[in-house]
């Protein structure tokens, strides 16, 4: 069984991020690719619309590499339908998991994100998804998606802080892959249940892949 992971933007940190996650959850074959082409990072639609080319451009190579699902590791889901429209195979976004993930755990949830300028697409992506009544919260962090990467423990700090002042005892689904390194540490200071979309779609990914036959 083969999950690849693309990374949207060209930040190479981010996907070896991702790939460590997703490894520790799965004896699938993992692979992380990034998008040089794209932008640092995608805080809003006009950057995902910069990446969405350099995605596309390399779906053939996953084919060549044998990929059982493709999972798009940008909160976002970049490009998401039309990366499906022209895959071999399926393909997930780490969003679409974590929505997916949190309504399983519990009625209503809440997402905290990076910036302020993120918020429309994931609410965007809420309403498409069907997922926008179980959404209790939409949360900007206001803090900026290299700077989650640094993986501090100010970043850390600064995070829990608007986890907290956002309110609620829903799960919370957190809205950036550059947060999926930060769980164990910000599980030990929150006494609410964290939703990873990055561990959520490795673990759908895993099951999408077996239920259509892969060893």
């Amino acid at each position: 069984m083969r999950l690849l992971f693309i990374n949207p933007n060209a930040t190479v940190s981010m996907t070896e991020a991702v790939v460590e996650t997703a490894r520790a959850l799965t004896t699938a074959e993992i692979a992380g690719w990034t998008n040089h082409d794209g932008p640092p990072s995608i805080e809003g639609a006009e950057a995902g619309e910069r990446a969405v080319p350099g995605v596309l451009s390399r779906l053939e190579a996953a084919r060549d590499w044998g990929a059982d699902v493709i999972v798009i590791a940008c909160f976002d889901d970049t490009g998401l339908e039309r990366i499906r429209a022209r895959a071999h195979c399926p393909v997930i976004g780490i969003g679409e998991a974590a929505f997916h993930m949190a309504t399983l755990m519990a009625p209503r949830f809440r997402v905290m994100t990076s910036v302020e300028n993120a918020l429309p697409v994931i609410g965007e992506n809420l309403a498409a998804y069907g997922f926008a009544p179980r959404c209790a919260g939409l949360h900007a962090s206001g803090i900026p998606v290299l700077e989650l990467d640094s993986g501090s423990e100010e970043v850390v700090e600064r995070l829990a802080a608007a986890i907290r002042e956002a309110g609620g005892e829903e799960p919370v689904v957190l809205g950036c892959a550059g947060m999926s390194a930060l769980l164990p540490r910000l599980a030990a200071r929150l006494p609410m249940p964290l939703v990873d979309g990055v561990a959520a779609a490795t673990l759908l990914a895993e099951s999408l892949a077996r239920f259509r036959g892969a060893a």
